[in-house]
């Protein structure tokens, strides 16, 4: 089997506003494939409303119909895409063939971004978060602290998907945009390599309550909620299990449910998906173990269910603290076992506070194991000025309503 390179994925761009671009994948398979193109096309704000994906377990091809915007870039997203596609190697003829040996990449350097500015303002973290998305630098880290003056100083731990923030001319663009965003206010920015040793130390520590109310296996009522309803069935193939999950759409459906199965080691050997207007979601899953055979054991299955289950009702856990005096915004999301955190949350949190005319005071990002389980926690301390009067729920539930894209 072979594909010309350029042919590994396709984009045909949407003529009209609201019609939908159709992205193809044809390459090699790989246990996780259809999670890593989901979390791309979720990074660059893309919604999926149908997919269907197939694969003979050595060659996958995969069709995602997606809502895009204005002003997406979908050049960049093809190579994002292709980066993650099995490498292929080149015959004499041109074709590209499967190589069935794949090197696991060394993990990104880390830098250390930071910055002061004469003065804090609304929106500020949320437009140098924009930025930094912009440029391709995936934050990992953040903490943000406002000195008695006024000033704030922000370090940001942040990779870079184009792996040149060692060089000055990368470093200066990335510079000279942050100078565009923030104007006079910015004193002085410097990036440099983060050492280990600073990184430790960016570590936060979680109180034991919070993970208590936070991080409980099961929330009371969630599970039984009939807003999700998933089914395993192995009577309609001889070789795989049938899974059917009937749900509302959120922002990220489709990847919560890949990376769920890929952290599992189950593979998809055909899946279909459809979101209709009214933003209910069905999928179709005929899946199967890493050795090859369908879930038999009513057990797995069941476990399965009740895990994928949980994924889709409860992504992200989103609650709001007291914090002695002040009011605390914690939202954490489930890492991959690869270690890559869910896109873009930092983004919808800062965006979400900014439309709420919401200062933040500082911001503490970091890693938790929690009952087995790695979390991204964001603890954001709000900046409660003369006049703030918004209930805690209604702030609450306006973040949650903009990390699963209800607003």
């Amino acid at each position: 089997m072979g594909i010309i390179y350029e042919d590994v994925v396709l984009i045909k761009v949407a003529e009209k506003a609201f019609d939908h671009t159709v992205i193809t994948v044809n390459c090699p398979d790989k246990t996780g494939l259809g999670c890593d193109l989901c979390r791309i096309i979720l990074l660059f704000g893309l919604s999926i409303s149908r997919g269907d994906v197939q694969t003979d377990g050595k060659w996958c091809y995969s069709l995602f119909w997606v809502v895009g915007k204005p002003m997406t870039r979908w050049s960049l997203l093809k190579k994002r895409l292709l980066e993650v596609c099995p490498t292929c190697t080149p015959a004499v003829s041109g074709i590209y063939y499967y190589r069935p040996e794949f090197q696991k990449p060394r993990p990104p350097d880390i830098f250390l971004l930071k910055f002061w500015c004469s003065y804090d303002r609304k929106g500020l973290l949320h437009d140098v978060t924009l930025v930094l998305c912009e440029l391709e630098l995936t934050i990992k880290r953040v903490k943000v602290s406002t000195a008695p003056d006024g000033r704030v100083m922000d370090l940001f731990f942040v990779t870079d998907t184009r792996e040149l923030l060692h060089t000055e001319k990368r470093q200066e663009e990335v510079i000279d945009h942050l100078k565009a965003v923030l104007g006079d206010a910015m004193l002085n920015c410097e990036i440099e390599l983060a050492i280990p040793e600073v990184t430790a130390c960016s570590q936060s520590f979680l109180p034991s309550s919070v993970t208590e109310d936070m991080f409980r296996l099961e929330v009371p009522g969630v599970l039984a909620s009939s807003s999700v309803s998933i089914e395993g069935d192995n009577n309609l193939s001889p070789s795989h299990t049938l899974v059917q999950v009937f749900c509302q759409d959120h922002k990220g459906l489709i990847y919560d449910i890949m990376r769920a199965l890929k952290d599992n080691n189950i593979q998809i050997s055909y899946g279909r998906f459809f979101a209709n207007p009214k933003r209910n979601c069905e999928v179709d899953l005929f899946i199967m173990q890493a050795d090859g055979k369908k879930i038999i054991d009513p057990h797995k299955q069941n476990a399965l269910c009740s895990l994928l289950r949980m994924e889709l009702i409860h992504p992200l856990r989103v609650d709001i603290i007291n914090r002695g005096p002040d009011t605390e915004l914690l939202v954490a999301n489930p890492v991959e076992l690869s270690g890559r955190g869910r896109p873009l949350v930092f983004y919808d949190i800062t965006l979400a506070l900014k439309h709420l005319n919401i200062g933040i005071f500082s911001v503490e990002i970091g890693r938790h194991m929690i009952h087995d389980r790695e979390w991204e926690v964001y603890r954001i301390l709000l900046d409660e000025y003369d006049g703030f009067s918004l209930p805690r729920n209604d702030i609450k539930e306006c973040v949650r309503k903009k990390l699963m894209g209800w607003e």
